[in-house]
């Protein structure tokens, strides 16, 4: 069964880079460009995970989490940060924020796709996914 991600990143090289690594581990991907074309995304269709960057324009990451926090029919949506950002206080605020997992970049593809299968709760294919 393929699971629907979203991808929130202002860098269309990250995008296109966790895209392909998530389309190779049969993984349907949509792109944002921040968190308000994320929140636009998030309500016209169902996601089985987000990953989102932080620092990003008219609308950050954190603030992103929190509205999609705030709105309580999200409450059990996994949401991965993935951001250059690896001090622990911005660790902290996005877990604050509601974030469910923390990984910093640049991230390989093998320990990237472990970390999802295992926020998601499901086993790696067969090859590890890659």
């Amino acid at each position: 069964m393929k699971r629907n991600v979203l991808i929130v990143d202002d860098s269309e090289f990250t995008r296109n880079y966790h895209s392909y690594i998530l389309r190779e581990a049969d993984f349907d991907v949509v792109t944002a460009v921040d968190g308000a074309d994320a929140l636009e995304k998030l309500y016209s269709r169902s996601f089985d995970l987000v990953l989102t960057d932080i620092n990003m324009a008219n609308m950050d990451g954190y603030e992103f989490i929190r509205r999609v926090r705030s709105s309580g029919d999200y409450n059990d949506l996994p949401i991965v940060i993935i951001s250059t950002e690896s001090e622990s206080e911005d660790k902290s605020r996005g877990f604050l924020a509601g974030a469910n997992f923390y990984i910093v970049k640049p991230s390989d593809p093998k320990p990237l796709l472990e970390n999802i299968f295992m926020v998601l709760g499901i086993e790696a294919p067969a090859g590890g996914g890659s």
